[in-house]
């Protein structure tokens, strides 16, 4: 009995210890640089936004936040960096929709877990998707797209950003909606995937309208159709999903910061308060919307709960594809 009280009181010293140690460390934080990891190589969307987040966020806490590109494996190599970081607030990662709702459900492999290894801090942005078309494809119209790729099934190609991505995905729920069959041909970015369909190697690309947007406007590629409920006033022309006869083709790619679950709650206040503050922002807002982007912060909560919505939401849509990573 008393060898049992002293181990229960030792256990219990200990805890106590760790938790004054965290909190210590919380109330110090921070008191060196920041890393956010960015899951894309520069030029995209997410990048445009981990950008931005790190140079104001920098600004608040004043420390600076430098921004890691890790590319690959449809994301995969940024979480399993991100997850596997000391939960101490000072390694933060910008995670895109794919990585915590799409890939886990195409590669049970992946080393982390989207819902046990992270903590959710906000939501930041999120932006809609163009289907681009290249100069040279027989579509001028998404009418006339799904009727080419009905006559010749497998022919036409579509480039993604990566494996697993929403890029990926949305290829995929467009083939389950129209009845029909498109190669896919992914790529470690949306840099790469744009450079295939401005030289015609790929008919298609399923990609966000900041990166489609310029494309559509000089000309180089056709835009048919963008995926959000209203047009944007970056491509007023483009008609959307809706519009075009595709009603169920809503798809919207959103960011949100995340931290190594056990990171000190305080610090994910703080974080969460600090990107609240930042969102609100007017230039940030102007900044955003100029690549196509609306600011949407939340609380940890509310990012939670749209993780958990959107991992049921496209696994639905990975097995009524039959989506595999190629």
């Amino acid at each position: 009995m008393r060898m049992s009280r002293l181990l229960s009181s030792l256990m219990t010293a200990t805890a106590l210890l760790i938790g004054a140690t965290a909190a210590n460390a919380a109330d110090d934080w921070p008191n060196k640089p920041l890393k956010l990891i960015v899951p894309f190589p520069p030029g995209g969307a997410a990048d445009a936004v981990g950008r931005i987040v790190a140079e104001k966020l920098g600004e608040a806490l004043k420390q600076p936040v430098v921004v890691e590109n890790k590319a690959g494996a449809g994301t995969a190599i940024a979480a399993d960096a991100a997850a596997k970081a000391a939960p101490d607030g000072y390694t933060l990662s910008l995670a895109p929709a794919g990585q915590l709702t799409i890939l886990p459900h195409l590669n049970k492999s992946i080393p982390y877990d989207p819902f046990k290894s992270f903590a959710p801090v906000s939501l930041v942005a999120e932006v809609p998707y163009v289907i681009g078309a290249s100069a040279d494809t027989p579509a001028a119209t998404l009418k006339d797209l799904i009727a080419a790729a009905k006559r010749e099934p497998g022919k036409l190609s579509y480039s993604s950003c990566g494996n697993g991505t929403l890029c990926h995905l949305s290829g995929e729920l467009f083939k389950t909606l129209t009845g029909t069959d498109l190669l896919h041909v992914p790529f470690k970015g949306s840099a790469p995937a744009i450079q295939a369909l401005l030289g015609n190697q790929v008919n298609l690309a399923f990609d966000t309208l900041t990166i489609l947007a310029p494309q559509v406007k000089a000309g180089k590629v056709k835009g048919l159709v963008i995926t959000s409920k209203t047009r944007s006033p970056l491509l007023p022309e483009v008609p959307t999903a809706a519009e075009a006869g595709l009603p169920e083709f809503v798809v919207s790619s959103w960011f949100g910061i995340v931290v190594p679950a056990a990171t000190p709650q305080p610090v994910v206040s703080r974080l969460n308060a600090e990107i609240n503050r930042i969102a609100a922002l007017p230039d940030v807002r102007e900044r955003l919307a100029a690549q196509g982007l609306d600011a949407i912060p939340s609380t940890p909560e509310a990012f939670t709960k749209t993780i958990h919505d959107d991992y049921a939401r496209w696994g639905k849509v990975v097995e009524a594809s039959g989506a595999k990573l190629d």
